[in-house]
């Protein structure tokens, strides 16, 4: 493998020498010929090619590669699975219901229904909650970008909208490619004034409007929010910093109905 690397920065070598030798041999008349070709080769001489091309660097280089082509491929899969499962709810309902009292006593079986349906109903009061931040997230984006005069305000809020609802990592590719866009489209320094404001307004959304949205719509402490996400996001990553505030609060329902057994036994 070393010996391949090797006989590859070779024959880039030997293309070098052979373009470097096709250009000093140009009519005099050239516009080619102003261009300080003898500088540029030294320039270029000095480049160690091997410190470049190498074993490690090409595997540090796939191995990224691979790993954001994954982490894109699983957010579609699980999209994909998401759709099939919106459209054959009805019947793994009634296949689960089945299932259960087939496999529990009555009284168990009316236990884990009612869970079951307050932890569906948390996940989609979670799910809309999400959205409707994404939305507020995208409104405030475009207006901030379209002060600054960035062009495409609009739909690159949209888009930082949108990319939100991804848990951390939608963020971060969503503000990193409008600020790639923007550097194309205003320059260097509207791009840099943009990703502030934008940075700004993703911390003020990530710590204020997101836990007041998701806990207001789940009945939860703000506070109790931030700290499922973070916990869910240090053991689980992104999965579990979607999936956090959900479990989290059917876990509080839980020990509210535990301790209301437990009070009510007591009188």
């Amino acid at each position: 493998m070393h010996g391949s690397i090797a006989d590859l920065a070779n024959n880039i070598g030997t293309y070098y020498q052979n373009t470097m030798s096709s250009l000093k041999n140009i009519p005099e008349d050239s516009v080619l010929r102003k261009i300080d070709v003898q500088a540029i080769s030294d320039s270029l001489n000095q480049i160690n090619l091997t410190e470049y091309i190498n074993i490690e660097t090409i595997f540090e280089y796939a191995k990224g590669i691979i790993g954001f082509a994954g982490g894109i491929f699983d957010f579609f899969v699980a999209l994909i699975v998401s759709i099939y499962i919106l459209l054959e709810r009805r019947q793994i309902l009634n296949f689960l219901r089945k299932l259960g009292g087939a496999l529990f006593k009555e009284k168990t079986y009316k236990s884990i229904g009612k869970y079951f349906y307050k932890s569906n109903n948390i996940f989609f009061k979670f799910l809309s909650s999400q959205i409707l931040d994404a939305i507020i997230v995208g409104i405030l984006t475009a207006i901030a970008m379209s002060i600054l005069g960035v062009k495409y305000a609009v739909l690159l809020g949209f888009f930082i909208g949108l990319s939100n609802l991804i848990p951390y990592f939608g963020a971060i590719v969503g503000v990193g490619i409008s600020i790639i866009i923007t550097i194309f489209t205003g320059g260097i320094g509207k791009a840099i004034w943009m990703a502030i404001i934008v940075i700004i307004l993703q911390q003020i959304d990530a710590n204020i409007i997101n836990p007041k949205i998701v806990g207001n719509s789940l009945s939860i402490s703000p506070l109790l929010v931030i700290f499922a996400v973070t916990i869910g996001g240090a053991y689980f990553g992104i999965l579990g910093m979607f999936l956090a505030v959900p479990i989290c609060t059917v876990f509080k329902i839980m020990i509210e109905d535990y301790i209301d057994y437990k009070s009510k036994m007591k009188i």
